[in-house]
């Protein structure tokens, strides 16, 4: 009994020694093993590095878009208030306060292309009005309203507001990149495509088109033609001219009440 509890003790010993031996002597690594794992390393600081910048960098991003959205607040808050006191002042002086001619328009399709002449149809190509229910915004000057009154028998057409801008933009908007319809559910959307141009949030895009801006034309373009549904309560006579009872042709701001029934 004393000789084995005697090797036992011995047999403890040198387990004791060879863990001592093990962990003072480093285990070699293969070089490629190093290797990946110094490439691993950083790979992994550099995205630590760039996900910081870019966090700091949409921070930024995103206090300067609220603030320009505040201006834009600020000056369609102004010039309606320039509007009341100017129509105040008239009506106090016995006049009659002419508002300026209208520098925007909607137009929707609202017929299909049965019987539908040459030219009328090369005209709704341009005015990117393919589809019935489709919609688009119009700069109104000469060649934009002969092109409209041309078309009139298969359109209706109007001045809308800005709660009906913004109402189409952010319900119904989707952008051109690529040549490829993209949702705008991100300022990125727009930044990639009209940055260039100044325009890099939704609030930017909505002023630009309300406003008739020097970039209309990118802003316009780069919104897909918007497709909308059948309006709620459906359609009068669509045979018939908006002035006579029916539904194409100009309404003015009626509009507004015809795009809230489609959107």
């Amino acid at each position: 009994v004393s000789t084995q509890s005697t090797w036992g003790v011995r047999f403890f010993i040198l387990l004791l020694y060879i863990r001592e031996m093990s962990a003072s002597t480093k285990t070699p690594v293969p070089e490629s093993v190093a290797k990946k794992a110094q490439r691993d390393s950083a790979l992994s600081a550099a995205k630590i590095k760039s996900a910081v910048e870019a966090k700091k960098t949409n921070r930024a991003f995103r206090q300067a878009i609220c603030k320009r959205a505040k201006q834009y607040a600020d000056e369609y808050a102004a010039n309606q208030a320039n509007l009341v006191r100017m129509k105040r002042q008239a009506k106090n002086n016995g006049n009659f306060y002419v508002d300026e001619e209208p520098k925007l328009a909607f137009a929707v399709r609202i017929r299909g292309i049965n019987a539908i002449a040459p030219r009328t149809k090369k005209i709704l190509q341009l005015l990117r009005l393919r589809q019935i229910h489709n919609g688009v915004f119009v700069k109104l000057n000469k060649a934009t309203i002969c092109m409209l009154r041309l078309v009139e028998p298969y359109i209706t057409y109007g001045y809308p507001n800005l709660k009906t801008v913004r109402s189409l933009v952010y319900k119904r908007g989707y952008g051109k990149v690529n040549k490829q319809r993209i949702p705008i559910t991100d300022n990125k959307v727009i930044s990639s495509v009209l940055g260039q141009h100044g325009i890099q949030s939704t609030e930017d895009l909505v002023h630009e088109i309300y406003t008739v801006g020097p970039h209309f034309k990118q802003a316009a373009n780069f919104l897909w033609p918007f497709k909308l549904s059948s309006p709620l309560g459906g359609y009068s006579q669509k045979g018939k001219h908006f002035v006579e009872g029916g539904d194409y042709g100009d309404r003015a701001e009626e509009i507004n009440k015809l795009i809230s029934r489609m959107a």
